[in-house]
Parts: structure tokens; C-alpha cells; sequence
């Protein structure tokens, strides 16, 4: 069974993740412009780490994203940060779906969420794009990587993001959350993991600049035109913040060095039969697009990237075992921290760590 058929489409709602319907009516009712009833409630079959749900109006869809109930790591499930940064980006033109309102009353339906508009495309998930041309892969493409290059050249003091994070040390700061996140997570240890969070800090590059950054963009994050190789909307803002652009860049990047098997891996195919541009190329293409001469160390932002994403997972796995985990295939990700791990720490040792 692939990604697409476990993530995609919807279900009814799990019931560790029901919730007092008539009470959700009414609030929308109050807060969501031209909002009428009745609704028909229905949960998205992915969004591991916030519940997320569709609600169906005769009118109108709309999409809730909350927090889980229950036992929390610190900083995690921030969908305020969300329904923020949406807001802020929504007026510019940039493709997030229109927000409508944001609730922090937890008695409303026992967390905090928001609602946001939904957004009719298609949601791709093998990065061969093996239903397109070669023609239509170049294009989506393009326009992925344009789409986070405009994320990357947006004001975020002009669109009202000033203090949506720190500017500056944002490596330092990021392998400080993931580092903690994963050893509240941990399960079972892994040594690569513990050499990779002593050495990743120290070795950090230089000349960090500070943009708004996605945190998990990616093929699967992202609502393309149903017929046209144009972004929608970009999905799941969770770990959104003002950062380091190249951290957010070279995280996307990772997709040319995962195997073709992993969710929209690309090693090992021929990419230019595809019409899939190689690693050199997209560099290249985002360079032009955000005014860079070029990125050096990637094998360092390799290292950093897995080691942050293997942090991820981990945390998934700890809400398995704290019972919070908000997708029942979020299990099946402790098999993929130890290979991510020792991945990290072969880039790194590229890079320059002494095994």
C-alpha cells in the first residue's frame, strides 16, 4: 500500500479525536463568515501530528486543523503559529488557503484550533510524478521550487511577521529543540544520533540569513492546480518560523538523495528521461530565483536535516508510546529514525566529523 492510499481522503473521525459537534457549529456560526449548516464532520486520513478534519457544509468545505488532546511535548503543535503565518501570507498572493478563523477557547472542542478554506487540487506523493510527461514534470517542478523561492524573498516584516521568531542563530536553535525533542522521545538509542547532536552545533556555517521558512516543505505539503503544474496552496505550516532559508531549501533537497522508494525520493532514477531536473539544476533554478551565487556545504545541511527530521519521527514514536499520536500509522515511523540516523551521520562524515 502506498503513502497516497494510507494518507490520502478522509474517514470518519477516530474516536480519541470526536468532539462536540453542535458546539463547533455555533462557534463557526459566530466566527466564519458566511458560514450555514448543516455539517457533516469527517477526519483527513494523514496530518500525524494535528488532527485534521473536513467539514461539509451545503454551501461550502472548510478544513479544521487543532491541536491533539492529551500529554504535549513543549513548543509542539502549534497551529496558532499556523493560522498566523496563512493569515499574514494569504493577503500577498503567496498559495496557502484562505484562513477564517482561529479558536483559543479550549472548551470550544477541548483544544485550540483554526478553520481555513478548502482547497480543490491534486495532492502528489511519488516525486517521479509517474502519471505526468516529461514536460509537465519539468513544470511542477519549477513551480515548486519558485513557490519557496517567493516564501523566501517575502518581507516578513512587511507582511506583519517580525516576531514570528528570532533572526539569527537559527541552526543553533533548531538542533537545540530537535536535540531535546528527541531525547524526551527517545525509545531506544541510537549513537549516531547523540555524536550527531554534539557535533551538528559546533560546526554550523556561516553567513545565516533570516527569511520565513516552511520547516517540512515537500511534494505531499503542497495542493497543485487539478490540471495546470501550478501550486494551489502549501500545506501544513506547523513548523513555520523565521529562519535560515538555505536550512528550509536544502531540507527540500534531501528529496535527490533519499532512494526513489521513500516518500518522493528521487535517487537512482534517470532523471533526465523523466524530465525531472537533476540536484545541480534545481540549485541552480533557486539560486536565480532568490539572487544566490550558489550554496556551499551541502553535505553539512544534509547531515543537519536528516539528523532534524529523524528528531521528527522520534517524536512521532514517543506519542505512540504516550498514547497522543494522531495518525494510526504513525507506528510504522520507528523503523525509519535508526536509517535516517545513519544517513545523517555518513553526510556528516562527509562533512568533515571524525568517525
Amino acid at each position: 500500500m502506498s503513502d497516497a492510499d494510507i494518507f490520502v481522503g478522509t474517514k470518519p473521525v477516530d474516536e480519541r479525536h470526536r468532539f462536540d459537534e453542535a458546539a463547533l457549529g455555533a462557534w463557526m456560526a459566530a466566527h466564519v463568515e458566511g458560514f450555514a449548516g448543516p455539517m457533516e464532520v469527517r477526519q483527513f486520513k494523514g496530518g500525524q501530528s494535528n488532527p485534521t478534519y473536513q467539514i461539509i457544509t451545503p454551501g461550502q468545505r472548510y478544513v479544521l486543523r487543532r491541536k491533539p488532546p492529551g500529554k504535549l511535548l513543549p513548543s509542539a503543535h502549534a497551529v496558532d503559529r499556523e493560522f498566523a503565518v496563512i493569515s499574514a501570507l494569504h493577503p500577498t498572493g503567496f498559495p496557502v488557503a484562505r484562513p477564517y478563523g482561529l479558536c483559543l477557547d479550549e472548551s470550544v472542542i477541548g483544544t485550540i484550533f483554526y478553520v481555513m478554506d478548502s482547497v480543490d487540487g491534486r495532492i502528489l506523493w511519488d516525486g517521479s510524478l509517474p502519471d505526468s510527461s516529461p514536460q509537465e514534470r519539468a513544470a511542477i517542478y519549477k513551480a515548486k521550487v519558485t513557490t519557496l523561492a517567493n516564501l523566501h524573498n517575502t518581507d516578513y516584516k512587511a507582511v506583519g511577521l517580525e516576531d514570528f521568531g528570532k533572526a539569527g542563530s537559527y541552526f543553533a536553535r533548531q538542533i537545540g529543540r530537535w536535540s531535546k525533542q528527541y531525547q524526551l522521545s527517545e525509545t531506544l538509542k541510537i549513537p549516531e544520533m547523540d555524536r550527531l547532536i554534539e557535533w551538528l552545533p559546533r560546526t554550523i556555517p556561516d553567513g545565516e540569513t533570516t527569511s520565513i521558512v516552511h520547516g517540512d516543505y515537500r511534494l505531499d505539503n503542497m495542493i497543485l492546480h487539478p490540471t495546470e503544474p501550478r501550486v494551489l496552496a502549501v500545506l501544513d505550516w506547523e513548523l513555520s518560523t523565521l529562519g535560515d532559508p538555505l536550512g528550509d531549501f536544502t531540507y527540500h533537497l534531501m528529496n535527490w538523495v533519499m532512494p526513489s522508494g521513500q516518500r518522493s525520493g528521487l535517487a537512482g532514477l534517470d532523471l533526465a528521461a523523466l524530465g525531472i531536473p537533476d540536484m545541480d539544476a534545481y540549485v541552480a533554478m533557486y539560486c536565480e530565483a532568490t539572487g544566490r551565487s550558489g550554496i556551499d556545504q551541502l553535505d553539512w545541511y544534509f547531515a543537519y536535516n536528516m539528523f532534524r527530521l529523524a528528531a521528527i519521527l522520534q517524536g512521532i514514536v514517543g506519542r505512540v508510546r504516550d498514547g497522543t499520536a494522531a495518525s494510526a500509522h504513525a507506528e510504522s515511523n520507528a523503523e525509519r529514525v535508526r536509517p535516517l540516523a545513519e544517513a545523517a551521520y555518513g553526510f556528516a562524515l562527509k562533512a568533515g566529523l571524525q568517525p
